[in-house]
């Protein structure tokens, strides 16, 4: 073989036989350093990310208007129930929130009350822990707080839960001073809304059914303490009977959890949560709102935010349109006072169930009815509109539907009322407040000429004659005969046993349940569930709310407000408090005489007893 070939495979031998010792060599000192990075991560700790807790602030205060377009001066511009609850129920389910914080700073109407505890107990539910923050809790501010898991107050705060109270003011003297006489007929031996312009004091009936249903009221307020603190119903009742207490008595008592300062609850919960950072999610899921006022456009912008800004909604789907019908009942047009006062008006009304009967995207209907009547005859208009759809139509009472909040109720297919709200009042009353005598106090000479038996029936001077005084009676006996009538073909009940339930007596929404004048015990939420299932809507289908009667234009808001009634009953509240005098108290029940005296310019009404304060 010749040497270079000899030499060449001398080479190649070499190399293959080399090429897996360097290989394997390459490996094992990659193993060692390998293992020499491990032991250094081993000695190095990873870097611990801070933990930051997020908390939903909100804040529950003012008025809470139920309507989303109901005017008000007295709290926050653009809040009102619908959407304080929508911002709790966003934060029970927003992944990012760890906690709920409610600042309450005043109590709201026992209807309100069951809806925002609803609220609350679902954010529960969901996982979320929620603290009630208080200065002070009195009443119902004390009932939505005791809801919450956790109750802290500074040690300079008080609890006053001192039970429940019905006031029933008399105005009969009053208006005898005045030189006014009311002269009023009533069908139903409880129908009371007669008495606070006739009497000085309670009838016995009258007495008798209001007293069961502050018992009722009482019972509920009594258990519900027992049962949000953990406690025996004595305790409970003991708790409320010492009446005013210091927040030390209060935490003694088992009423508050904590006594703290805002700065000390906060340090606290940064604690409790292990959290390197606490956050406060101030006015968390409201919607900001522009108050700068000023310029040429500045009182748009005021009207547009007090209306809680644009509700419309123009994306098509599947709806649930809910109307909101709130405020004593008056024929025409709903009306909306900046001052918090708002009226039912059946045009209004009739409308907004006819669009959305109309709407082929609406599946179903909810009724919100917050209301203590009015006229017979708009109530009467608005029953007939509920029975016109044949949608599927549901009521849910707020505060109060009664008399002609009943009556507008009664025409749907099922009836949801919260277990505090005041129902029933089935009966009608009538007649005139005859002002002949405040005419002539001020100086003021009336004189008339008249043909026909009847032609002074509607004389604002003078009381009915005999004649007069039948004509309306006989009216009132057809009127409460068709209320009776379809309220008993509305709950599917003999006539006879509907009028036992009738004569114009009031209920809890608990007692209206017991006895079968509503179906159901739930909020507006679970009535609006009940239209889902009833419409035939799936859990997964995509269902949008479709507010109504919409919102008023700020324009039509700022001049569309002084209708001629509400000039005319402004006008004579000013001439009776210059008259009167600037007695402490009077603006509000002179407002509410006039009020009733609106009422009755129509000859019959279906009006709640009282105008109610239960405290």
């Amino acid at each position: 073989m010749p040497k270079s070939l000899t030499a060449l495979l001398a080479s190649l031998t070499v190399s293959l036989c080399l090429a897996p010792v360097c290989s394997s060599a390459k490996e094992g000192n990659s193993a060692v350093a390998d293992k020499a990075d491990a032991a250094k991560s081993a000695d190095e700790k990873p870097e611990k990310q801070p933990t930051k807790i997020r908390l939903a602030h909100i804040a529950i205060k003012g008025e809470l208007p139920e309507s989303p377009g109901q005017m008000s001066l007295f709290g926050d511009l653009g809040v009102d129930l619908r959407k304080t609850i929508a911002r709790i129920d966003k934060a029970a389910e927003d992944a990012k929130i760890d906690g709920i914080i409610l600042e309450i700073h005043n109590g709201v109407g026992r209807g309100k009350l069951n809806e925002l505890r609803s609220a609350i107990k679902r954010a529960k539910v969901s996982g979320k822990k929620v603290y009630a923050h208080l200065e002070t809790a009195i009443s119902t501010q004390y009932q939505l707080a005791a809801a919450c898991d956790e109750i802290v107050m500074p040690s300079s705060g008080m609890v006053f839960v001192p039970g429940v109270r019905g006031d029933f003011t008399f105005y009969k003297d009053m208006l005898a001073k005045l030189g006014v006489e009311a002269d009023m007929i009533y069908v139903g031996e409880y129908k009371g809304a007669a008495e606070s312009l006739m009497r000085d004091s309670l009838s016995e009936p009258v007495r008798e059914n209001l007293s069961a249903m502050i018992d009722d009221l009482f019972d509920q307020l009594v258990a519900g303490i027992a049962a949000d603190r953990q406690m025996t119903v004595e305790a409970a009742r003991e708790a409320i009977d010492r009446g005013l207490l210091t927040a030390e008595d209060a935490k003694e008592a088992g009423l508050v959890d904590r006594l703290e300062y805002a700065d000390e609850f906060r340090d606290r919960l940064k604690g409790q949560y292990k959290a390197d950072k606490l956050v406060y999610v101030m006015n968390y899921a409201k919607k900001k709102v522009d108050t700068d006022f000023s310029g040429p456009m500045g009182m748009m912008k005021l009207f547009q935010a007090m209306l809680g800004g644009d509700s419309k909604r123009t994306a098509s789907g599947p709806k649930i349109a809910i109307v909101y019908a709130v405020g004593p009942i008056m024929s025409g047009k709903s009306e909306n006072s900046p001052f918090g006062g708002q009226s039912m008006g059946s045009d209004t009304i009739v409308k907004a169930l006819n669009e959305a009967a109309a709407d082929e995207n609406v599946k179903a209907i909810v009724l919100r009815v917050n209301s203590p009547g009015g006229s017979a005859l708009a109530s009467d208009l608005m029953w007939r509109a509920t029975q016109a759809t044949d949608k599927p139509i549901i009521a849910s009472m707020g505060d109060v539907a009664a008399s002609g909040g009943y009556y507008i109720s009664m025409g749907c297919d099922r009836i949801f009322a919260e277990p505090g709200t005041v129902t029933g009042s089935i009966g009608v009353v009538g007649g005139k407040i005859a002002m002949g005598g405040l005419y002539e106090k001020i100086g003021m000479d009336t004189e008339s000429i008249s043909r026909g038996k009847n032609s002074g029936i509607f004389s604002a001077t003078e009381k009915f004659t005999e004649s007069e005084r039948a004509a309306i009676e006989s009216m009132m006996q057809r009127t409460y005969e068709q209320f009776t009538t379809k309220a008993a073909e509305g709950r599917g009940m003999e006539i006879e046993a509907l009028e036992e339930l009738a004569k114009g007596q009031v209920y809890t929404g608990r007692d209206a349940k017991r006895i079968g004048l509503v179906d159901e015990l739930g909020t507006l939420k679970d009535a609006v569930q009940a239209a889902r299932t009833m419409a035939g809507l799936g859990a997964d289908d995509d269902v949008q709310m479709k507010i109504l009667p919409e919102p008023e234009n700020p324009f039509d808001a700022l001049f569309g407000m002084d209708s001629d009634a509400q000039k005319e009953v402004s006008l004579e509240m000013r001439l009776l408090a210059e008259l009167f005098g600037n007695t402490r108290g009077l603006k509000s029940h002179l407002r509410q005489v006039l009020q009733l005296q609106r009422v009755f310019q129509e000859p019959v009404a279906t009006m709640m007893p009282f105008t109610l304060e239960i405290q």
